[in-house]
């Protein structure tokens, strides 16, 4: 198994598909990435760059929810 810690908690893909990229696993999460802020392994991620940002086994991924509020 493939593990990605996600918002603290250890989440397990089976081999082959861990989601390759930070908007891969937005997707599979069924997370709008416009509503989020990412983090992965402490540096927070710029949204533009979600396709790109590369993510292997054992990373750490942080996302926090944007809320509108008053």
């Amino acid at each position: 198994m493939e593990v990605l810690k996600v918002n603290g908690a250890e989440k397990q893909f089976p081999p082959g598909e861990l989601p390759a990229t930070v908007a891969d696993l937005l997707e599979q999460l069924g997370v709008n990435a416009a509503t989020v802020v990412a983090e992965v392994d402490g540096e927070i991620i710029q949204r533009e760059k979600f396709a790109q940002t590369k993510l292997c086994n054992g990373r750490t991924v942080e996302l926090v929810r944007l809320m509108g509020g008053g």
